[in-house]
């Protein structure tokens, strides 16, 4: 299966063009540092881009101090991942480990150089997504999480992180190590903790944290956007990779996870160009990257609470805490958001052994012990043969007699013949059991109401959806569900125009989309036609 990026153990370096480095000296200054002094700190923004001309560079873990990893950035190579594009902050701290001398260039000068050389560009961008899988993956990270596992908060952010591919270093309350770091830090030995860069965190929430590693830039003061992109789905990342393309100044707004429902599938396999497959949050975190590199912008954890139109035809978006921003055009692609079982404790247990995604996190909760999935979708279905290689049984509960009629043909025949998956038709869940986290399900027969409890280690529910448009009402046309209308439904000259002058829709928020991955794309390309149209056009004095 394709992963999110390539592997920099495995892969041939291949170093910048003469010219390349040129064309970088020619914009940049020198800077010179002492063997031993601190290039950066972890948390410090990441502002400039540097390429290192002279000396020895290594990357330094944040708890200890010492080497992290056993290489170092040399002369012709340079500082940096993939955070660069997005004005994040370094994630590790670097300390030059011989007499060195590096060329600076300040951040947005460099993306520029990158716009109008594609070539650097690329290999850029491919190194450091490099490296933000190897941190990713190798738990190479500032910010550490001591006992995630007994803590619900703890593991609220460790799915935020996950989910956007965010790294984390994870500890096991009690382990050596842990000790040690709550002992540096102060902190009581026994309790769940967080830290970045050996200091303990008061604030976990996932909005706080993203706010701290630069996820989610302060936008007072922010010039006019070209376009604002509600929602980061497969279509709003497709609609931020084309506004950057067409040279829109636009930003994404997402209230919670990068890739929307689709980031939260375990396993893609009829998305045209993976032969293998690729995850959900695989593929999102790509396109994001490639969004980031044109230029549109992405804040997030944030929410749009209020839309409002102005006289100059502008729209003034206003968050969830009091900040907004001013757009001449807004494409909708909040999607769908999770529908809840109506049953008793389900919102105690959110977190604590209920799941709305089933991703390697959930997997290890749920390892060696029964799970049951609620739904009869292909997520459903991908979640099912994910959980399988982890899970001792997995048990999917469906209230029709069979999946033919709501999941691909490939992906239930897997079902049926995985021994490790058993689909109970015409069942129910009753009531969730358990002190602090579920341990225990009773499902109902919906034929008879006969009853049964089963252990479980994880409940999945997947459900469908409904549209996320609350926000919207009053503003544009909704239909009875509050799906957004669309086209000739509301009156507008566009496919994709809503009834609202300068606003869109796309992807499944809008009435009579196709709920796939693909069409999501699709739609969110084709809609910068329009917004162009609109920006440059229409607006135009």
């Amino acid at each position: 299966m394709e992963s999110l990026a390539i592997n920099l153990a495995n892969t041939p370096r291949v170093p910048l063009d003469d010219s390349h480095i040129a064309a970088i000296r020619a914009i940049g200054v020198e800077r010179r540092y002492a063997a031993g002094e601190i290039v950066v700190r972890p948390g410090d923004p990441m502002v400039e881009f540097m390429l290192v001309e002279e000396g020895d560079v290594i990357l330094l873990d944040s708890q200890t101090g010492a080497q992290a990893t056993p290489g170092s950035l040399r002369p012709g190579q340079y500082l940096g991942e993939i955070a660069f594009l997005n004005g994040g902050v370094w994630s590790m701290g670097m300390q030059a480990a011989a007499d060195t001398r590096v060329v600076v260039v300040p951040r947005e000068d460099m993306l520029a150089l990158m716009a109008r050389v594609p070539e650097l560009s690329d290999r850029i961008v491919t190194v450091f997504a490099g490296r933000r899988r190897r941190i990713f993956e190798n738990d190479e990270s500032a910010l550490t999480l001591i006992g995630a596992d007994q803590d619900r908060d703890l593991r609220r952010l460790e799915s935020f992180a996950a989910r956007n591919r965010i790294a984390v270093k994870k500890l096991a309350l009690g382990s050596d190590e842990a000790c040690r770091l709550l002992g540096e830090a102060d902190c009581a030995l026994d309790i769940p903790t967080a830290l970045f860069a050996g200091r303990q965190l008061q604030d976990v929430s996932p909005r706080a944290v993203a706010r701290l590693l630069g996820l989610d830039m302060p936008l007072t003061g922010e010039a006019l956007f070209d376009v604002a992109i509600v929602g980061g789905g497969p279509a709003g990342i497709a609609a931020a990779v084309y506004a950057g393309a067409e040279g829109l100044r636009g930003i994404v707004i997402e209230n919670e996870v990068i890739g929307g429902q689709a980031g939260s599938s375990s396993r893609i396999e009829n998305y045209m160009g993976f032969p293998t497959g690729i995850s959900g949050g695989d593929l999102a975190w790509r396109g994001e990257m490639q969004a980031m590199r044109l230029g549109t912008r992405f804040v997030m954890p944030r929410t749009v609470t209020v839309l409002a139109r102005h006289d100059d035809a502008t729209w003034e978006l206003t968050l969830d805490d009091g900040e907004s921003l001013r757009a001449r055009t807004v494409v909708v692609a909040t999607g769908v958001q999770y529908r809840r079982l109506p049953i008793a404790r389900l919102e105690e247990f959110e977190g604590a052994g209920v799941y709305y995604a089933a991703t390697d996190m959930e997997a290890r909760f749920c390892k060696d012990r029964h799970v049951a999935i609620v739904g009869g979708g292909n997520s459903a279905g991908q979640a099912a043969m994910f959980l399988a290689r982890a899970a001792a049984h997995v048990h999917v509960l469906i209230r029709k007699d069979n999946l033919r009629e709501t999941m691909s043909a490939y992906l239930s025949s897997r079902l049926e013949h995985e021994p490790a998956i058993t689909v109970h038709p015409y069942t129910e869940v009753a009531a969730l059991g358990g002190e602090t986290t579920l341990d225990s399900c009773t499902l109902r027969d919906t034929r008879d109401g006969s009853e049964r409890q089963i252990d479980l280690g994880g409940l999945f529910v997947m459900i469908g959806a409904a549209p996320n448009t609350g926000w919207l009402e009053g503003v544009v046309a909704l239909n009875d569900k509050g799906f957004v209308l669309t086209g000739p439904a509301a009156g507008a000259a566009t496919p994709f125009g809503t009834s609202a002058p300068g606003m869109y829709a796309v992807g499944d928020v809008r009435l009579g989309s196709v709920k796939r991955v693909a069409s999501g794309v699709g739609e969110g390309s084709v809609v910068i036609s329009d917004v162009w149209n609109y920006v440059n056009d229409t607006l135009q004095p």
